[in-house]
């Protein structure tokens, strides 16, 4: 069975697992990709809000639409940010190697710091305009890399919180949902917290080894095992909507990405999915380009490939930056159109391209 498999290589999480080696000269590439991330890094710094966060559409989806609750627009009039997205632009700057202080957008990562900080509860829940689980967890991981790279004790603090707050949200399923403290779990979130809690734990933040094994169960258990949807990943288990969309490119990137970030890498799992997403790429491109669903579903991809590494990764990067290069505006943004907004599919772009500097720490093997 698969389940009990991946339940052992969990609990020695601390042991590092043999991987394929990338074998990747990206020496031709690199001036190319960096300059277009550049680009990109240049339009996020002057959508930069006087208070350090991005604003962005709130909302969810429903089925391929976007439901917009709260319009940029008039977050910008507040003062009010869109948590999730300024989270990930810090990120997009993080792995351009700009640290608070140091680099041409030391001060951009710095606002980013002290926003996430100021709109952090006493109990730990990082929140912006009514954000949720989705945005606290990019919010802790931002919080995670940047700790990892820097070292400061404010930051430091404020991690040890926010991860608190996930632990404590956890459910009996051991996953988590949208809002803090649900009942029923999905994939999609629980993966956004398994990755956050992960990031703190490799630099030394107390996670008990119980909620790591209980999140990783949960993504066991959303792995298919037999039938035709063998080898891919189910949005849901329990509860309305179990069993179903196996086909989503964005779960089986969350899912894989999931179980290399708690130490494990099995060729008889992660190749399978692989497979799925190579097969996925050219309809998810063909039919949601500046879809929310293309940016989020390859921000976890780009994670996927470059753990598994060797042909895999090569083939994927070389493809995704060809069409990133061409799709760029002139501005240097890139365009979401269904989806919270431009930043988002801008600071994802951005990150895809800056892989090789393997400045971030969720980019390092």
């Amino acid at each position: 069975m698969l389940a009990p498999s991946i339940a052992a290589q969990s609990s020695d999480l601390e042991n590092s697992l043999p991987r394929r080696a990338a074998n990747i000269d990206f020496a031709s590439d690199l001036t190319l990709l960096k300059a277009s991330a550049d680009r990109g890094l240049s339009w996020l710094a002057a959508q930069q809000q006087d208070n350090g966060s991005w604003p962005g559409h709130v909302g969810h989806k429903q089925s391929h639409s976007y439901r917009v609750i709260i319009w940029s627009d008039s977050q910008g009039r507040k003062g009010d940010g869109h948590l999730g997205v300024t989270s990930l632009a810090g990120l997009a700057f993080l792995a351009g190697g700009h640290l608070p202080d140091r680099g041409k957008y030391g001060e951009v990562v710095r606002s980013t710091i002290d926003y996430i900080l100021a709109h952090m509860k006493d109990n730990g829940f990082v929140t912006d305009g009514g954000s949720r689980m989705y945005s606290h967890a990019f919010a802790t991981l931002f919080l995670a890399q940047i700790y990892g790279m820097g070292r400061e004790k404010r930051t430091n603090l404020g991690l040890e919180r926010a991860v608190h707050w996930i632990i404590d949200s956890q459910n009996k399923q051991g996953g988590w949902r949208y809002n803090p403290f649900a009942e029923d779990a999905d994939l999609s979130v629980t993966v956004c917290q398994l990755q956050a809690l992960r990031s703190a734990r490799n630099i030394g933040v107390n996670v008990p080894r119980g909620t790591i094994d209980r999140a990783v169960d949960y993504v066991a258990r959303s792995h298919a095992k037999s039938g035709s949807e063998k080898g891919r990943f189910y949005y849901k288990v329990e509860g309305r909507g179990a069993w179903r969309k196996t086909r989503q490119y964005s779960i089986n990137a969350a899912g894989l990405t999931s179980l290399f970030s708690a130490g494990i890498h099995d060729p008889e799992i992660y190749e399978p999915v692989l497979d799925f997403l190579d097969e996925e790429y050219h309809d998810l491109v063909a039919d949601f380009r500046n879809h929310f669903y293309y940016w989020y579903g390859n921000y976890y991809a780009c994670q996927a490939y470059f753990q598994a590494g060797g042909l895999a990764f090569r083939n994927y990067h070389r493809r995704i930056c060809s069409d990133l290069m061409d799709d760029q505006e002139n501005d240097g943004r890139w365009r979401n159109d269904v989806g919270p907004g431009d930043a988002l599919s801008t600071a994802v772009a951005s990150m895809i391209l800056q892989i090789p500097l393997q400045y971030l720490p969720i980019f390092q093997r």
